[in-house]
Formats: structure tokens, C-alpha cells, sequence
């Protein structure tokens, strides 16, 4: 298929800028991918559609504090700095992306904070933005990680960024509430959708919950630059999937019973540890796997993510799972109706 088979005019009032009062009541729109029936119902409702012995499958990842502002050594000038991730712990080293680029040079030092006491070193150039930072702090690395945490913003997308600016609540806002693995440096927005209660009311209903841990990158958000999506490449994103999960997911697939990917991370990794007839394997390494239509899903029958901006991989992946006419009429109705996008927006569930 082609990219330009994968846009639409999206205003600016249909982006979600914030999350609903209560997790769970967001609108969340079905779609039955066998018929093209279209419901409208509040994402706690999801439930309705899932029974005893049917698994739901939640990346587990948390997100940290990934944006910092700093000042460059000498003229002060502000800069932009992205944590991507810790190259090195000993040696205070992390994978950072900034802006504007073109000020940052190898030897050049920045300061962070009210009272600079945050100091890193640029020492080597990546990519065209990307930088390695050695951050110079001595204490213990508990201590430092905290130090520069406490720095950071939530790193809320640039769709939202551009509409208004972070603020403190979105580190609770931009965060699963069964968040445990530090490493994302963007939210498996889906997740953001599940409360405790509806989570408990899951449990009693016998409906299992499998995890696994898909450190989510800014790969989803880059921009797609070749027509013929057969040439595009993605970023790749570290996943884990452990034993427990495996024996969760594999008990309902032999029961013939529903398993759930939630959220475009979830599905992608499902894929990639997927074994001979769907089975869901073990894996510790990195994903690049890229899904657009046609595409025949082996792990999961039923599938849960938010409203997806235009030319993005995760609407790709949306409309793979779903059938692109199918979830090209259930975008032109959320855009109808009252239904937000991205990050904090509205879901769509396709079951069969």
C-alpha cells in the first residue's frame, strides 16, 4: 500500500489534549471486523465484550521524565535536550536527541537547572540531532538518575505539545497505572485507558492479564518520508516477553478464547515472539517490525488503541488488523462525531 492511502484532515479541536476525569470513561468505539458493524460505547464497558478465560495482553513499561531544557556554556543559549536512554551507567552516559542541533558540538558543555548544577559534555554526534551526553556528577547513580529526573517534563507528544505545554500531571496523566519497567520515553497510550476498578472488575470476571515490557520510542511518531511503505524502515524498540505471559496468552489460544492486544506496541511485539500456529514465545531483544496492510495476525483476535493521527505506522497497524475500508469508515465517523485523537484521546476496539 501507499502513504498517502493513510491520510486525513485532522483539526486541531479533535486532538486530545487531556485525559478524561476518570481513566476508564473515555468514548471507545467497537468495530466487528467481520461484518463492519459499528457500536458506540465508554471505554470501562470494554468488559462486555470479553468472558472468563479470555486474555488481555498490557505492556507494562514506564515512561520517565525524558525532556529537559538546558543552557549552553558561554552564550546561554537555550537548548533542548530528549533523553533517549543510559549508555552506560558507570560513566553517566546517555543517548540524547536536541534542539536546535546545529549549536551543539562535540566538547561543548550544558548546564540544567535554576542554579546550573546539572552539567553534561557533548561528546560525540549520532545522527543529525542525536548527541552522547556524559552527564559529570559524582554520587551514587540512584541519587544522580533522581537528580535528573527531577529536571525533566513529561514527554507528551508534539501534537499535543504544540496545542498546550506540559505540565506537572502529565507524569501521572502519561503513565499506566501498572507501569513498573523504566524505559519508555512515550506512554502505550491504550493503557492509559484502564483504572483499578475496571482492571478488578476484569480479574473477577476471570479474564486474564498477561505482561510484557515494549520500551516505547519516538520511532512511532517520525515521519514516514517514502510513498511505497514496503521501504520504509522503523526505529527499533527493546521487548521482553517472559514465561508467565507465554503460559497466559497459550492457555486461551487452545481454548479458542479471546486475547487482546492493547494498545500498537503490544500488538507489534505479539507478532514478533510469535511461533509456529500463534503461539506466543519468549523474547529478549529488539523489534523493527513494521505492519501495514495486507497482514495476517497470528497471536491476537481482538485489539485496542486509541484514534491514530494521520500517516502514522500505528494506523497502519490499525488498519491491517481491522480492514482498511472497515477502519477508514469508523475514522470518517469518529471524525463526524465527538471522538478525540492521539495520545489522550478516544479508543477503538476491533473484536470480530
Amino acid at each position: 500500500m501507499k502513504l498517502s492511502q493513510f491520510t486525513f484532515k485532522l483539526p486541531d479541536e479533535k486532538i486530545g489534549l487531556f485525559p478524561p476525569e476518570n481513566r476508564d470513561e473515555a468514548k471507545m468505539m467497537v468495530l466487528h471486523r467481520t461484518t463492519g458493524e459499528i457500536e458506540h460505547r465508554i471505554f470501562k464497558e470494554i468488559i462486555d465484550f470479553f468472558d472468563d478465560g479470555d486474555s488481555f495482553i498490557f505492556n507494562d513499561t514506564q515512561v520517565f521524565p525524558a525532556r529537559l531544557y538546558g543552557k549552553k556554556e558561554k552564550t546561554g543559549a537555550k537548548i533542548e535536550v530528549f533523553l533517549l536512554r543510559e549508555l552506560n551507567e558507570k560513566q553517566r552516559l546517555w543517548d540524547v536527541l536536541v534542539d536546535p542541533a546545529r549549536k551543539i558540538r562535540i566538547g561543548n558543555k550544558l548546564y540544567f537547572g535554576d542554579d546550573s548544577s546539572m552539567v553534561a559534555e557533548v561528546i560525540d554526534n549520532t545522527t543529525s540531532r542525536g548527541r552522547t551526553l556524559r552527564f559529570l556528577y559524582d554520587g551514587p547513580h540512584d541519587e544522580f538518575k533522581a537528580s535528573l529526573f527531577a529536571l525533566g517534563e513529561a514527554p507528551i507528544p508534539d501534537d499535543v505539545r504544540r496545542l498546550r505545554p506540559a505540565q506537572a500531571e502529565d507524569m501521572e496523566w502519561f503513565q499506566t497505572i501498572y507501569a513498573k519497567n523504566e524505559g519508555a520515553v512515550t506512554a502505550p497510550t491504550t493503557g492509559l485507558h484502564f483504572s483499578r476498578e475496571l482492571m478488578k472488575r476484569m480479574e473477577i470476571k476471570g479474564i486474564n492479564q498477561a505482561y510484557i515490557t515494549v520500551h516505547s520510542g519516538l520511532g512511532n511518531f517520525r515521519n514516514i518520508d517514502v510513498e511505497d511503505l514496503t521501504k520504509h524502515k522503523t526505529d527499533s524498540e527493546q521487548m521482553f516477553v517472559n514465561e508467565q505471559a507465554c503460559t497466559i496468552v497459550n492457555e486461551s489460544k487452545k481454548a479458542n478464547a479471546r486475547v487482546c492486544a492493547v494498545g500498537a506496541s503490544v500488538l507489534r511485539a505479539s507478532e514478533t515472539a510469535a511461533g509456529p500456529a500463534g503461539i506466543l514465545k519468549e523474547f529478549d531483544g529488539w523489534t523493527n517490525k513494521f505492519i501495514f496492510p495486507p497482514y495476517e495476525f497470528s497471536v491476537c483476535n481482538a485489539y485496542v488503541v486509541n484514534f491514530q493521527l494521520p500517516l502514522t505506522t500505528m494506523l497502519m497497524m490499525t488498519c491491517a488488523f481491522g480492514g482498511y475500508d472497515y477502519v477508514k469508515k469508523a475514522y470518517t465517523e469518529a471524525l463526524k462525531g465527538d471522538y478525540k485523537f492521539g495520545t489522550y484521546g478516544d479508543a477503538l476496539l476491533i473484536v470480530d
